[in-house]
């Protein structure tokens, strides 16, 4: 290969698309112009917003449990939500529909794109990756998520002061969380160096979760506060 060839990026996700209902392929239709984001150039978010509020960041959502429940507690709080999948994107504008909430914007791309080019400086108080793909095969674990750059990408994106909550049910990508985190320049571990975190309160327990730990899965919590 010619070293001056650019590399490809290895992503952390791969389009496994489940079957789309016909309610969440209605809800992609008529709601996405409400609650879309075709991200060009730097995101405003205040005007995204028509407000200025804290921000959270939920990175690869689902089905939007916790984004929801997030939105429904908070209303002063705006919160932005980036999912790959449709079906999971489809749900959850149906929900906010639903629902009526008005302080969530979703983005269905690649989140390490939006950290890299589409957010400013300092504008996030929150990030959650709660339950990113495990990629349990040991020649995958490139393809995961949480990566020293991935930390660097999200401490840029974070306010001072501002957290990066993330969440496993797969102990040795627990482990390699918090190896990767321990080392990143600009955080501090909330529960203390080396620590998992107890789960926060706002942090709902999900029918994934819950599956995870009929399975005999410890789920494991870190949270980490931009310094």
């Amino acid at each position: 290969m010619d070293p001056s060839t650019p590399r490809r990026r290895v992503r952390s996700f791969v389009r496994r698309e489940g079957r789309l209902t016909t309610a969440q392929g209605e809800a992609l239709e008529r709601l996405w112009p409400r609650y879309g984001v075709a991200p060009e150039g730097i995101l405003d978010l205040p005007a995204l917003f028509a407000r200025r509020a804290p921000v959270t960041l939920e990175i690869g959502f689902g089905n939007g449990d916790t984004l929801l429940a997030l939105a429904e507690q908070k209303p002063e709080e705006d919160f932005l939500g980036i999912e790959v999948h449709r079906p999971g994107v489809g749900r959850l504008l149906r929900e906010l529909d639903n629902r009526g909430l008005t302080n969530v914007r979703v983005l269905q791309t690649d989140a390490v794109d939006i950290l890299e080019h589409h957010l400013p400086d300092a504008c996030l108080d929150r990030v959650l990756v709660l339950f990113p793909d495990p990629w349990p095969k040991k020649r995958h674990h490139k393809r995961r998520l949480v990566q020293p750059a991935f930390a660097a990408l999200v401490a840029r994106c974070l306010k001072p002061a501002g957290i990066l909550h993330l969440a496993t049910d797969w102990e040795d990508y627990a482990r390699q969380m918090l190896e990767v985190m321990e080392h990143a320049p600009g955080y501090v571990n909330a529960a203390g160096p080396g620590a998992f975190s107890p789960r926060p309160p706002e942090r709902i327990v999900t029918r994934f979760e819950r599956r995870g730990e009929r399975r005999g899965h410890r789920v494991r919590d870190l949270v980490y506060r931009r310094n």
